[in-house]
């Protein structure tokens, strides 16, 4: 087996690891904090926001700095900072005391973690272009298999166990792949350092910024908000529908569970589409069903038919990410990847951070299920920019006949 197989597919292993440790415990966050003493309902729904917000933030200045690091001295390294940091965060949540000691965790967890970026920026620079966009959605399958399976066993394990014991078996379970990765990834040395640049002319990282990538790097920006603007509040909008706690943090498991892994099933699949046939107009397609999915989820009742529907969209939402990426990558230097995907990187995390104070403000206001129309409005905005870019192209085109 090829090389840049092997490490694809133990990169894909030690991924799915890595998303199960976080969500064993995260994703129930607004439940946790109750558990800490915070049941004032206006001060749950701060919070919540606040720590999502928070590891969004510092990952969005870091992200770009450790990608400038991964180009001088290897994305491994990025991989193993990334996962063993998680170790002591995810454990140190296990011992939090109260609110100050989540959100110190949070912080440090964007400074240190981004095991996603760290593990898309190694395949992307160890990977054939021919290639791409399938290896980048197999690991766009692999957070999302880790984010379907953690949510799932975690909400059962939160209702036997307590949160914490979440937060230790995720802890051991993230120290398990940084091991994995240590022992079995090996990493091209002509790929980053002095071999890489040598005998190129040095470039400035203002290069990178291409029209496309600029276009790209804003619909993806739009992109994160529309999938986890809803996340944080998931909870609290299913204990809102059963008028319950006991019994929310297993259904809120599930229903993640099922999204994950609709959005994993599209990394598989839809990717591979993507290296045959014209990315763009995929694009367009994926995002108009994604568009009709997300203003239907307005008219559902009941949790059923809510986490069904949710989770369908998802599905094809789920195809545009990885086809997006290989499109950046394939039009990017390979010396300068590490440096992109630290870019992307910062732009996602300033979604990931925009989110949950979008969905906080929305929610105090009005209510939790008002935060869903965000979605069906960003995703109108990306499609008349993708339908926009497509006949840009085909106006290009027939100007060089």
């Amino acid at each position: 087996m090829n090389r840049w197989k092997l490490n694809l597919y133990i990169l894909w292993v030690t991924q799915i690891i890595s998303l199960t440790s976080f969500g064993l415990g995260v994703p129930f966050m607004p439940y946790f904090i109750q558990e800490l003493g915070i049941t004032d309902l206006g001060q749950i729904k701060f919070y919540t926001g606040l720590l999502s917000a928070a590891p969004a933030l510092t990952m969005a200045i870091m992200s770009p700095i450790w990608g400038m690091v991964a180009d001088r001295f290897g994305r491994k390294l990025m991989i193993l900072r990334a996962m063993f940091a998680a170790v002591f965060v995810i454990g140190g949540m296990g011992f939090a005391q109260n609110i100050w000691h989540i959100l110190f965790l949070r912080i440090m967890q964007g400074v240190f973690t981004g095991t996603i970026t760290a593990s898309s920026a190694f395949v992307a620079s160890n990977t054939p272009n021919e290639k791409m966009s399938y290896s980048l959605g197999l690991m766009a399958s692999s957070t999302f298999i880790g984010q379907s399976i953690g949510p799932l066993v975690g909400g059962h394990f939160a209702e036997w166990f307590g949160y914490r014991v979440s937060f230790f078996v995720g802890a051991i379970l993230m120290l398990i792949g940084g091991i994995l990765v240590s022992a079995f990834i090996k990493e091209d040395p002509s790929t980053y350092g002095h071999a890489l640049f040598e005998g190129k002319e040095k470039g400035s990282v203002k290069e990178i910024f291409t029209p496309l990538v600029i276009v790209m790097l804003i619909t993806m920006f739009l992109q994160r908000i529309v999938r986890t603007v809803f996340s944080p509040f998931m909870p609290l909008f299913v204990q809102e529908s059963i008028t319950a706690v006991k019994g929310a943090a297993a259904i809120t498991g599930q229903i993640s569970g099922f999204t994950g892994f609709m959005t994993a099933i599209a990394g598989i699949t839809i990717s591979q589409i993507g290296d045959k046939y014209d990315k763009f107009k995929l694009i367009v397609g994926l995002t108009a069903i994604g568009l009709v999915l997300s203003i239907g989820i307005q008219y559902t009742s009941g949790l059923f038919a809510f986490g069904l529907l949710y989770g369908i969209m998802f599905f094809f939402l789920g195809g545009v990410d990885p086809i997006m990426t290989s499109l950046t990558a394939q039009n990017t230097a390979p010396e300068r990847r590490g440096v992109l995907f630290g870019i992307q990187g910062f732009v996602s995390s300033i979604g990931f951070m925009v989110s949950p104070m979008l969905g906080t403000v929305i929610s105090v206001r009005t209510n939790n299920q008002t935060i869903l129309m965000v979605m069906p409005i960003l995703l109108i905005v990306n499609l008349f920019i993708f339908l926009g870019i497509n006949i840009y192209r085909r106006g290009k085109k027939l100007s060089e006949q």
